[in-house]
């Protein structure tokens, strides 16, 4: 995986209007690998911070069916 898809994917995990079946739509990684790849790209505080924010977050664990 390139600098660019990462940070692609590293992009996606932040927004709060992507969701995890969006990103595997779109790339192929389950939810467990965008965590890893959060995980060894951000340092352990800002993951800790990313991880609390999305977890239980409805459009982050949602049906991916948001439209604008």
């Amino acid at each position: 995986m390139t600098e660019g898809e990462i940070s692609e994917i590293v992009e996606m995990a932040w927004c709060d209007d992507t969701s995890f079946d969006m990103i595997e739509a779109q790339t192929g990684l389950k939810e467990k690998d965008v965590i890893a790849i959060m995980r060894s790209h951000m340092k352990p505080s800002s993951f800790r911070m990313w991880r609390k924010r999305v977890s239980g977050r409805k459009t982050k664990h949602g049906d991916g069916d948001r439209s604008s």
